[in-house]
């Protein structure tokens, strides 16, 4: 369930209960009038079924609501009531499959920003996977691909091809791009001192490494996991299982990639420098590839079921 929170202008309320009421899935409607200071309104307040909310929440966008109050929404973690109950049964589909168009914007508008905080991220996930390459080390590997904060643009190129938001997308691209040149940069720089101080050399990127051979190696397996964890992390932002997000991260060399690239740099093994890059190129496609085509496909089969109960209800 969703808590809604809402101010209304006290000339548009009747308009906001009047579509609450009307909507399959809602509960709980509370109206306050003239409780509202900042902006001065109404708050009417109601619970409704997740999959319910995205049709209440575009509803009440197309009352200006958006522009003349305030539109606030909550996860409710537990809501002990015959009502809600009631209200969830009677929703059309499963809460689990219902896409928050709203929410999803918002989320990968937050995460796809590009600031100090996730230049820092992606900067330490990369000399972490750095020293894992040299090492030959496979825990460093995966830790370095926990700590890469990239899905956050990634899932916001998928949501602006899908929402046709021009401006997500170039942030989401300015933050991707400029996210890893800093953290590639950075890391060479890194390396050199790492170098210079004897605890990297030309040999140990050079040598063989069974645990971490496959970052400059890439395949159709590479595209093929990149593509599987690019509909798990979708799905699991789309569905609220951002526990999920952990597994998809440490399922596709995005970081190690680009870390492998920055150490074989200043050694000028151009061979491991272009086939990490590749790899990396490789695994950044079939993540918003896949991420894409699974919000295509949720969007169709939620508009194709909102459709069939809707005509059900009208018969």
């Amino acid at each position: 369930m969703l808590h809604l929170r809402l101010i209304t202008p006290s000339d548009r309320t009747d308009d906001v209960v009047r579509l609450i009421e009307k909507t399959v899935g809602t509960t709980h409607l509370v109206v306050v009038p003239g409780a509202a200071r900042n902006p001065a309104g109404d708050v009417v307040m109601c619970d409704v079924a997740r999959e319910a909310g995205d049709e209440l929440l575009t509803g009440l966008q197309e009352l200006g609501l958006d522009r003349t109050g305030s539109i606030a929404v909550e996860n409710i973690d537990l809501s002990l009531s015959r009502r809600a109950d009631k209200a969830e049964a009677e929703a059309p589909g499963e809460g689990a499959d219902a896409v928050l168009w709203e929410h999803l914007t918002d989320a990968t508008h937050e995460e796809s920003t590009l600031s100090v905080t996730y230049v820092a991220f992606i900067t330490l996930a990369t000399m972490i996977a750095a020293c894992g390459v040299v090492l030959d080390n496979a825990i460093l590997i995966v830790g370095a691909m926990a700590v890469g904060p990239e899905f956050g643009p990634l899932a916001g190129i998928c949501t602006a091809i899908v929402q046709r938001a021009p401006r997500l997308a170039l942030r989401s691209l300015v933050a991707l791009l400029v996210g890893f040149a800093a953290a590639m940069v950075l890391t060479v720089g890194f390396s050199l001192f790492m170098d210079a101080v004897g605890l990297f050399t030309k040999a140990q990127l050079e040598a063989e490494r069974p645990n971490t051979g496959f970052i400059y190696a890439p395949d159709w397996f590479s595209f093929v996991v990149a593509v599987l964890a690019g509909a798990a992390g979708t799905l699991s932002l789309t569905s609220a299982k951002s526990g999920a997000l952990v597994g998809v991260a440490i399922s596709v060399t995005t970081v190690p990639a680009a870390a492998n690239a920055a150490v074989a740099l200043i050694y000028s093994d151009t061979h491991q420098a272009l086939r990490s890059s590749e790899q990396l190129l490789l695994n950044l496609l079939g993540i918003v590839l896949a991420g894409t085509l699974t919000l295509l496909t949720q969007k169709w089969l939620w508009s194709r079921q909102r459709h069939l109960s809707n005509a059900r209800r009208g018969h």
